[in-house]
């Protein structure tokens, strides 16, 4: 998943810092052919600025089940954030085109404007709230990928990660959580855990597999996917719960647009379309939860 670490204050260098694959916007633009409701139809009276506009979303698209290139057509994206941003733009009228950029630069990509919103599976905290403002739409929910049949003994983000390796995307929220138990490590007479930064999902789960790494925390959906994708390879050792939700990115300046995006999430949880996109793409419809803000 898209944890980004507080990035208020980073460089110009960031933003450049685009993924070797898919950088830059996609040609093709999400639009569906979907009925409007009538409870849609009002929002666009409510917010006729947005209707037949057409805004990018920054996504980084190594995330099969969130954000992925399609497989059948590398022009296009696909998986649950994709629809979810497709449901939201038929609610209210827009169309989304995407713009793919390295993780520590979606929110620094959307506070230089040169995306308008942030859908891919962001950890809403505080200290990001101080960068952009975000809706919420799920709850978080990690789990601990290890290698098959769990040989490190590995329970969750706790001492049993002592003397181990990890391998986490460079500006996730896991990256300080792991860092941090060195002090407690240490107490126990045992070595602090070896943190190994990739840029993405996919670098992560090829260091468990190749033995580089004993574990990689993410999102348990992320996780889930690994192991139904490398079930002779890898394992769930267990999932834990963080105090954090999933939320959509908007800038801080842009608070009608802000207020717009949940109102027609708020719809489209009620009309249980984001409960169908879950479902769709194989990911837990536990993790659902009413949209909020989240702002510095």
């Amino acid at each position: 998943m898209r944890h980004l670490l507080p990035i208020a204050a980073a460089s110009a260098a960031s933003v450049a810092l685009l993924t070797a694959c898919g950088a830059g916007s996609t040609t093709n633009t999400a639009a569906s052919t979907a009925t409007v409701s009538s409870a849609c139809k009002e929002l666009q009276t409510t917010y006729p600025d947005f209707k037949g506009k057409t805004f990018t979303n920054a996504i980084n698209p190594h995330t099969p089940g969130y954000e992925a290139l399609d497989a059948n057509d590398p022009s296009k994206y696909v998986g649950f954030d994709i629809d979810l941003g497709t449901a939201l733009g038929d609610c209210l009228g827009f169309k989304l085109n995407y713009k793919a950029v390295a993780f520590p630069a979606l929110l620094t990509t959307l506070q230089s404007g040169q995306a308008d919103l942030v859908i891919s599976d962001i950890y809403a905290t505080s200290e990001r709230a101080k960068a952009a403002d975000f809706v919420t739409y799920s709850k978080v929910f990690d789990g601990v990928l290890v290698r098959k049949g769990n040989p490190k003994k590995l329970t969750g983000i706790n001492t049993s990660l002592c003397g181990s390796t990890a391998a986490l995307n460079t500006g996730f929220v896991e990256v300080p959580l792991v860092q941090n138990l060195a002090s407690a490590c240490k107490a126990a007479g045992r070595p602090a855990p070896q943190v190994q930064l990739y840029d993405n999902n996919a670098q992560c789960i090829q260091a468990i597999l190749a033995g580089r790494a004993d574990t990689y925390i993410n999102d348990v959906n992320t996780v889930d996917q690994a192991v139904k994708a490398h079930p002779n390879e890898l394992g769930k050792a267990t999932a834990v719960t963080l105090p954090y939700s999933i939320g959509i990115a908007v800038p801080k300046d842009k608070t009608q647009f802000r207020d717009a995006i949940k109102a027609a999430l708020t719809e489209v949880q009620k009309n249980g379309t984001e409960t169908k996109l879950l479902k769709k793409w194989s990911l837990q419809t536990g993790t659902l939860e009413a949209p909020k803000l989240v702002t510095g």
